[in-house]
């Protein structure tokens, strides 16, 4: 099972287990943004899993969550929609080096996958998402984080790096997701 710890304003954490939600079946229930739902239409998706349905509403109604669902049952969209939603309240409202949005994974892997779903999910928005990640030069990194970026996804050695050397600020993170933070905790 992943555990995702979605943090956002709210200072009160639920839980899914926590909380009785009405399970929604279709990604066009949930009010979202028009090229939000074409996007998520277009991947293919039509109904929603359960962690998604109980998931997006209580993120849209910004309270903070820690989810725990078994891996393939769609947790990434479940952060990646409402997150995406969110930020375009203050579409263009970046700043340089900083991130509106970070999204930490434990892995280069599941990096990679999260930024490919966050390109699909907002392909047809004017959002900036970049990922940082070791193994590879930091040099097209540094480049993409200097006029910033609504959504960084990263892994958390290589964010510590830039950070460490100045390339990038956390001051203006309105989200956090920690995927996998069982994982990354244990590290």
């Amino acid at each position: 099972a992943r555990t995702c710890r979605l943090k956002s304003n709210s200072h009160q954490a639920i839980g899914l287990h926590e909380r009785n939600i009405p399970i929604m079946l279709k990604f066009a229930e949930l009010g979202l943004n028009a090229p939000i739902l074409r996007a998520v239409e277009e991947a293919g998706y039509t109904e929603m899993t359960p962690i998604q349905s109980q998931a997006i509403p209580t993120i849209l109604d910004g309270k903070d969550l820690i989810g725990v669902a078994q891996t393939g049952t769609g947790k990434t969209a479940a952060f990646s929609l409402p997150i995406l939603q969110k930020l375009l309240k203050g579409e263009g409202k970046r700043r340089p080096k900083t991130a509106r949005s970070l999204i930490l994974a434990p892995t280069r892997e599941l990096a990679v996958q999260i930024g490919e779903n966050i390109t699909t999910y907002g392909k047809h928005l004017h959002l900036r998402s970049t990922l940082v990640y070791g193994g590879v030069s930091e040099k097209p990194q540094i480049k993409a984080l200097q006029s910033g970026v609504d959504v960084l996804i990263a892994t958390p050695g290589r964010l510590l790096d830039l950070m460490g050397q100045g390339y990038i600020s956390l001051q203006d993170v309105e989200f956090l997701v920690l995927d996998e933070a069982d994982r990354m905790l244990d590290m």
